[in-house]
């Protein structure tokens, strides 16, 4: 049985399969077409001394349950709640990504925010204050990553254990 739970939500298309294959370190077929992941995919793996369930959850672009994604992402964060959820936000598309969070949020879920494809926001010329981005959260983390270089995935991990293990009744670990 694992320590922790993590849930992996976003978007369709904004690197959540990836920063899943980054997180357990393995590499799997990632398609690009809509409905790829329907259902949720679990793996595990490894930090700090916890054992870490990972759950890839359908990419959407809400959780108002009116696709399939919808209800089974919805579901998932309200019925299993999940010890942290990372919401994978395309940084070069804030705007339509940050919705889904707000939802999140709204659910009472603890969450942080993985801004994917750093990268490319900052190649056409995108400035994001991650600093007030998370103010404007409620406090919430932002971790800038590149998932498909595996940059910024151990802090992001980290960030999740750090939000995750005081709520599962776990002290930081040393």
């Amino acid at each position: 049985m694992a320590d922790l739970t993590i849930a992996l939500a976003g978007n369709p298309n904004a690197g959540k399969s990836t920063v899943f294959n980054a997180l357990r370190g393995v590499r799997q077929h990632v398609g690009n077409w809509p409905g790829k992941t329907v259902e949720k995919k679990e793996g595990t793996c490894r930090y700090d001394g916890y054992e870490i369930k990972v759950v890839d959850l359908p990419g959407t672009y809400s959780l108002t349950a009116y696709s399939l994604e919808e209800v089974v992402a919805r579901d998932y964060i309200v019925e299993d709640k999940p010890d942290v959820v990372i919401d994978i936000v395309d940084a070069g598309n804030l705007e339509r990504n940050l919705y889904l969070a707000i939802q999140i949020l709204e659910l009472g879920a603890r969450l942080v925010i993985a801004l994917n494809m750093s990268d490319i926001a900052d190649s056409r010329g995108l400035k994001i204050d991650i600093n007030k981005l998370s103010e404007g959260l409620g406090g919430t983390p932002v971790m800038r990553t590149v998932a498909s270089r595996g940059e910024g995935i151990k802090e992001l991990l980290a960030k999740a254990v750090e939000v995750a293990a005081p709520v599962a009744g776990f002290e930081k670990a040393a």
